[in-house]
């Protein structure tokens, strides 16, 4: 079925421009000024020193600039080719992005090319809309079309007005199912990149540097030859130069015109020298070596190099500032550490939990998610989670530990609002209604110290609420310092149920779901192992003069324990000292 759909409506590939040839690159190389005004030189050299020496020994000077310039356009075009040629291997490997998509009646990961028109693909925030489609099911999702508008402002996508996603953008907020109804060449995104060329001719910072440096010396070396040139003629017409033997070397009409022609050449043979003694010829030859050397050693490092000016660029580097997630560290979350309120619950004892609270986590974890969980009905098979690594981590969690039905949840309750995780918020929430009695309830999980903030009440060990005092809340940071100390990522959860009096306006208007006087059910601790050679990477960039800078949107003291681990930070190096800004 999907290869009569393929074969119908075609691949989700785009077409390339076609790639270099060899010649292309040799005459790309030619373009460069210092290699124009050295062939020039030559030229001259190599006319110049046949007439004045002979053809045996005349061809020794342009000769050798010739064979210069011949090394410097084969080294560059030969490295530059290989270089694309690899580039275009790896680009493959690079643009083959996964996608999720409804397969065998549930999300899976499939390639970007494997999609065709008819499937149904699970978009989130970060997500970028892989083919055109409509929104056929989805809560508060925009999407940020500056690719293809250029607005900044994000569009909201919604069942009603504007359903319609455009492939080429990205999820900014919230989540949905889309239906693809174009894919490839057909797409706005493919029609769009047949019709613009992305090849740039940018010269690198160190070609414009080497080019301003030669051109400077070309024009002090073209200004000394031509008054050198000028006052040798002079010199020479005038009958102040003198032979060998003492005699003038011009006597006016008694030289012979031969005798002349040869007077003039040397003259300008002796000018054109100083022309090209005075460019540096070896210099683009220096260089392009010691790229191309740089070049195959990142290309060793598995780094993807498609010219040799990228290894000069890359070297005049500082700083780099890196993500912590999934870069340092290895993105494979998993709980370690569960407090009910504030009270420490051991693996052991997840079970012993009162069956009331146990359920607002089965709520709270089940529904206030945009992951899925799917097991076969092959008693034998496990269980397969998809989504991110913090969700999944979260969800295996309560399936395995807190014994969690998800499709028993999901039956129990209609999902009346949703606010889906983004960066700016650090938190999700999910408006739900039970189905038996008609109460409505509401749910938030996000980072601990915005959700402990929007709490009144916690829930203790033996299920009773009680009021969220001062001394409680101290204790509550204590247990989320602790955690950050240990490099742990710190998630809240916190239930409300919505008071009748409310509820008739959230069922009609599915408002904002409500932050406020919510109980806190606990926290639970994720632990993403840093990631091997990260250490002695870190240690190599510093000792090289490389500035390390760790960006993250984690707690401000996860931060520093994971910095500390990775050796960005020192053990001892205070956070006052500017080492450690929030922002």
């Amino acid at each position: 079925m999907l290869h009569v759909v393929h074969e119908a409506f075609g691949s989700n590939m785009y077409r390339k421009p076609p790639t270099k040839s060899f010649f292309m690159f040799v005459w790309e190389s030619f373009k460069d000024p210092t290699i124009i005004i050295l062939l020039l030189c030559a030229a001259l050299s190599l006319g110049l020193g046949i007439k004045e020496h002979g053809s045996k020994e005349g061809w020794y000077d342009g000769g050798s600039i010739f064979v210069a310039v011949f090394l410097v356009i084969a080294v560059s075009s030969i490295s530059n080719f290989r270089q694309n040629r690899q580039f275009d291997k790896l680009s493959k490997v690079s643009e083959k992005i996964p996608v999720q998509a409804v397969r065998k009646g549930r999300c899976q990961q499939i390639s970007i090319f494997e999609i065709v028109v008819g499937d149904v693909i699970c978009l989130k925030i970060g997500d970028q809309v892989p083919a055109d489609g409509i929104l056929v099911q989805g809560h508060s999702l925009q999407v940020d079309e500056s690719s293809m508008t250029g607005e900044s402002d994000q569009v909201v996508i919604n069942l009603g007005q504007n359903s319609s996603l455009i492939s080429g953008t990205n999820v900014a907020d919230g989540y949905g199912m889309m239906l693809v109804i174009s894919v490839g060449m057909n797409t706005t995104w493919g029609k769009m990149m047949s019709e613009i060329s992305s090849d740039s001719s940018e010269q690198t910072p160190l070609q414009q540097r080497l080019n301003k440096l030669t051109s400077s010396i070309g024009k002090v070396g073209l200004l000394v030859a031509f008054l050198v040139l000028v006052v040798l003629l002079i010199r020479y017409f005038t009958g102040t130069t003198k032979d060998e033997k003492g005699n003038k070397e011009f006597n006016g009409s008694k030289t012979s015109s031969d005798d002349v022609i040869n007077a003039v050449v040397g003259i300008v043979a002796a000018a054109v020298t100083i022309v090209v003694v005075a460019i540096p010829e070896g210099l683009p030859l220096a260089v392009t070596l010691t790229l191309a050397y740089s070049m195959k050693r990142m290309m060793v490092d598995q780094a993807m190099v498609r010219k040799l000016s990228a290894c000069e660029t890359m070297g005049s580097a500082t700083t780099i500032c890196t993500n912590k997630t999934g870069t340092l560290t290895l993105n494979k979350m998993t709980v370690t550490k569960f407090f009910l309120g504030k009270e420490h619950v051991k693996s052991e004892s997840h079970t012993s939990i009162l069956a009331r609270v146990l359920e607002l986590f089965h709520q709270g974890v089940g529904l206030n998610t945009t992951d899925s969980v799917f097991k076969s009905s092959d008693p034998c098979s496990s269980f397969e989670f998809s989504g991110s690594p913090t969700e999944k981590a979260i969800l295996s969690w309560a399936v395995l530990k807190l014994n969690m039905d998800m499709d028993q949840v999901k039956r129990n309750f209609d999902i009346l609002h949703v606010e889906a995780f983004n960066s700016e918020k650090n938190k999700s929430g999910v408006l739900i209604k039970n189905i038996t009695d008609g109460t409505i309830h509401a749910h938030w999980k996000g980072t601990a110290e915005m959700i402990s903030r929007m709490c009144s009440h916690f829930y203790d060990l033996e299920g009773n609420i009680k009021p969220l005092v001062e001394s409680d809340k101290v204790e509550c940071d204590r247990i989320i310092e602790g955690m950050a100390a240990s490099s742990l990522r710190c998630i809240a959860f916190a239930h409300k149920q919505v008071p009748k009096a409310e509820q008739e306006d959230h069922e009609l208007m599915h408002g904002n779901v409500p932050d406020n006087s919510f109980i806190l059910l606990g926290f639970v601790g994720l632990k993403d192992p840093c990631r091997p050679g990260v250490k002695k990477a870190v240690e190599d960039c510093q000792n090289a003069g490389v500035n390390i800078e760790m960006i993250t949107g984690d707690n401000v003291f996860t931060a520093k324990a994971i910095a500390t681990e990775c050796g960005i930070l020192h053990p001892n190096q205070e956070v006052d000292e500017g080492a450690v800004i929030e922002g």
